[in-house]
């Protein structure tokens, strides 16, 4: 009987070949990369399943004894402003640090998110820069466009991550399906309020004609009540809030409520569901629930005390490690990447929170 091997086309993973031999990935890469300790039955194994099925270390070894260097450039909002981008920037300085031995460096260029101008002016100081690759969170729309025409046009190769916009044809986008998630946010917030009430759809320090993955949150939020015919019976409301006057913030808020007597849930579409779960008890109103997203500190407190009913995780030390990973694969070893890699949408309650505290920091690659 003819030994099978695989087309010439498919793509051998390094989890494909750790299945066979049955140890783990990181056992297969200390083979390739002969480093660490292996058993050397092990080691034999592992190697002569490589052989099998026709897997090309031999590139790999091209790729370490190179001296090309490989400069990649992160274009992200700062940490300081929204706590949110540190798992991002997390998870970028890692994946930098696992292709550091391919010569691969990221140039890290980070911008105040409320602050048009400063996102423009740090676009333009990477653009003259010429990276072989970027990687960004196109947070503002219309002035992201000008300069994927650019990009594309010097055949710079540019992924997305957080905010999918596909009109320039980006090399790769990385995160959730915003549309779903919106819809997942109203089954959630659908469940938790039977009767018929007011719902209101905030968006924090973004503006939603600038923020394409906004619309799209609020979209799958309010079709989901029209494909169910419950239109008739749920109000969905929004608004736009600022936290750089708090005086002004908490002026909406107290009008909304005050004229909306039947609110009983608030969709937060940012990660600042913490001010609003904040406002909510410094006022005493413990009948309004709330929906949000991201495991940051301010937002887990809030989940664990019950003002916070459910947080939608968005695996933001995922994006970055994989944003940097799909250029790493597209430039370094010339593999072809996919259009698009959605992440899980996780559902964190108080309940199973535990469990994505012990995971949040680690990262499940699947190579």
């Amino acid at each position: 009987m003819k030994k099978e091997r695989p087309q010439k086309n498919t793509i051998v993973r390094i989890k494909d070949i750790a299945l066979k031999a049955e140890v783990s990935t990181g056992t297969v890469d200390r083979v390739i990369h002969n480093r660490g300790r292996v058993a050397e039955d092990v080691k034999n194994r592992v190697l002569k399943i490589i052989k099998e099925l026709n897997y090309e270390p031999n590139l790999m070894a091209r790729m370490l004894g190179s001296k090309k260097e490989y400069h990649f450039a992160a274009l992200f909002p700062d940490h300081n402003y929204d706590a949110f981008w540190t798992a991002p920037k997390s998870g970028i300085e890692k994946a930098e640090q696992d292709f550091k031995q391919y010569n691969v460096f990221v140039e890290q260029y980070v911008f105040n998110p409320q602050d048009v101008d400063d996102y423009v002016k740090k676009a333009t100081e990477l653009t003259r820069r010429k990276p072989d690759g970027i990687l960004l969170s196109p947070i503002y729309y219309k002035e992201t466009l000008p300069f994927f025409e650019k990009w594309k046009a010097d055949n710079i190769p540019f992924v997305l991550f957080n905010t999918q916009i596909a009109d320039f044809d980006p090399l790769s986008y990385i995160g959730q399906d915003s549309y779903q998630s919106g819809l997942l946010a109203a089954k959630l917030a659908h469940y938790g309020n039977p009767d018929a009430c007011s719902m209101l759809i905030a968006h924090i320090d973004e503006k939603i004609s600038n923020a394409q993955h906004l619309v799209k949150k609020e979209q799958g939020f309010r079709n989901y009540f029209a494909q169910n015919n419950l239109d008739h019976k749920y109000k969905i409301l929004n608004v736009e809030l600022t936290r750089s006057s708090q005086s002004n913030f908490i002026k909406s808020l107290d009008a909304l409520i005050e004229n909306t007597f039947d609110l009983k849930l608030i969709f937060v579409t940012t990660s600042q569901a913490y001010d609003i779960a904040k406002y909510l008890e410094q006022r005493h109103i413990n009948h309004i629930k709330l929906i949000g997203y991201d495991l940051i500190p301010p937002n887990l407190h809030y989940l664990n005390n019950g003002a916070i009913s459910f947080l939608i995780n968005q695996n933001p030390k995922g994006q970055g490690y994989w944003g940097i990973y799909q250029l790493a694969e597209y430039l370094v070893f010339k593999k072809e990447v996919p259009i698009i890699k959605y992440l899980p949408l996780d559902v964190v309650t108080k309940e199973n929170l535990n469990y994505f505290l012990d995971e949040k920091d680690q990262l499940f690659i699947e190579i």
